[in-house]
């Protein structure tokens, strides 16, 4: 089947320029001669005729001026020479002010927009695209608290494939990438070519365990799509993960991040062993996140946060930085899912976190004689994340009756492992199931 975003041989034949064509280039020379009086009062009777718009002379002169300019700009982007009836298009349709677009068919314009928003080779959107949805993206998470996740994948050893066989081979291994990518994302996902042999993932309401499991099922999934090829040289996807509000809320602060991470998992060797990446070395810039931690990583692996590797010394917090989870510090009953001394639940773990975010679920709390109101934000087997105001009233242990999309209420015993503030006021809670 043909990829629609991949240019081909017939799209871009040469051929005769039309009637059309001609004469806007006739008139193009014959209006440089003209004094520009007279030059704007025939481009204002022009733009009336072929568009049904009314400028004045001064207009006229200032929007042919803008016509000509973006001509060559379309022109330099799909490196061939742009006709000027698809630059009048592209420049009046932009304020939305043509009503009867008589000089360009739909679909030309269309295959010209997307050839200025894709890459290629891979058909995916390219890096001018995913500085555009990045800023789009993280404005919409930070208006709704949500969680959103920045992946860079890095292709390793394209290098290599190029030197010993040949670009048009690195050519496929790039294009199996973007395959991989469109099966293997979900449809909110967004895919981008953002270099040589790098790629971009923006992952709404995607926390760091969701974003790290994809990540690595994106890579296993390229092995077996590449294994095909029989190469010789050891062809995968390194990959570093980012995730707002946890790791910062500035986007040059998230790449930053992303970027060391995807680095370090690069040099570490551990690639092809699978092992979870290690966290960023830590900067003025790129402050260590929560869960690196030494002293909550433990709480927060009960809830099910993720675990980038060993915790990083400790680092002078930025101010802007998120706040840390405050672990709870009362003794443990017997009663709790993991006794004192024993191993991370991690790894036993068979059930991932569901995400409730954007959903109506939410929890009674009952404790004493109060009864609170909070947001279930996710659920696993074992525990739950809840949102509210105040988290210092709510004692370690409570009651709480659970309100989730398509199941009955439930009531449960909860205790508290975590809290954490959050930007904008309130707080996060993590609790486990007390059996």
């Amino acid at each position: 089947m043909r990829n629609p975003f991949t240019p081909q041989s017939d799209d871009f034949a040469p051929s005769q320029p039309s009637a059309e064509n001609s004469f806007l280039d006739l008139l193009t020379d014959t209006l440089e001669g003209l004094d520009e009086s007279v030059r704007g009062n025939f481009l204002r009777a022009f733009f009336r005729m072929i568009a049904q718009i009314d400028l004045s002379d001064a207009q006229s002169l200032k929007c042919w001026k803008r016509i000509l300019i973006r001509r060559g700009e379309l022109s330099e982007n799909i490196g061939k020479r742009v006709s000027l009836k698809t630059a009048i298009v592209d420049v009046l349709c932009s304020p939305s002010i043509m009503r009867v677009p008589v000089l360009m068919e739909y679909a030309d314009l269309k295959k010209l927009q997307i050839n200025a928003a894709t890459d290629a080779l891979t058909g995916l959107y390219n890096r001018r695209l995913f500085d555009e949805y990045y800023d789009k993206e993280l404005n919409r998470a930070k208006r709704y608290v949500q969680q959103l996740a920045v992946a860079i994948l890095d292709l390793h050893e394209l290098k290599g494939v190029n030197d010993q066989l040949g670009h048009l081979q690195g050519d496929e291994v790039l294009q199996l990438v973007a395959a991989t990518l469109r099966k293997t994302l979900r449809a909110s996902d967004f895919s981008f070519r953002i270099g040589g042999d790098e790629f971009a993932l923006l992952l709404p309401e995607t926390n760091p365990e969701q974003a790290i499991t994809l990540c690595h099922r994106i890579r296993l999934q390229y092995e077996l799509d590449i294994s095909p090829l029989r190469l010789d040289i050891g062809v995968t996807l390194d990959f570093g993960v980012a995730v707002h509000p946890i790791d910062g809320d500035q986007k040059s602060a998230l790449m930053n991040i992303a970027d060391q991470r995807l680095y370090q998992m690069k040099i570490s060797g551990r690639a092809k062993s699978g092992v979870r990446q290690p966290p960023p070395v830590p900067s003025t810039q790129a402050v260590p996140s929560p869960h690196e931690n030494p002293e909550v990583s433990s709480s927060r692996d009960a809830q099910q946060q993720p675990s980038f590797g060993q915790p990083a010394a400790a680092a002078v917090p930025s101010p802007t930085a998120a706040p840390a989870p405050t672990p709870i510090t009362a003794k443990p009953q017997q009663t709790s899912p993991q006794a004192p001394g024993a191993e991370s639940p991690r790894k036993h773990r068979k059930w991932i976190r569901t995400s409730f975010v954007g959903t109506k679920a939410f929890a009674i709390l009952i404790y004493s004689s109060s009864k609170d109101i909070a947001t279930v934000t996710d659920l696993s087997y074992g525990g739950v994340t809840l949102l509210l105001d105040d988290p210092d009233e709510v004692p370690i242990q409570f009651t709480a009756v659970l309100h989730i999309p398509i199941l009955p209420p439930v009531r449960v015993v909860l205790r508290k492992v975590y809290k954490q503030r959050m930007f904008g006021g309130g707080a996060r809670i993590g609790c486990s199931f007390v059996s």
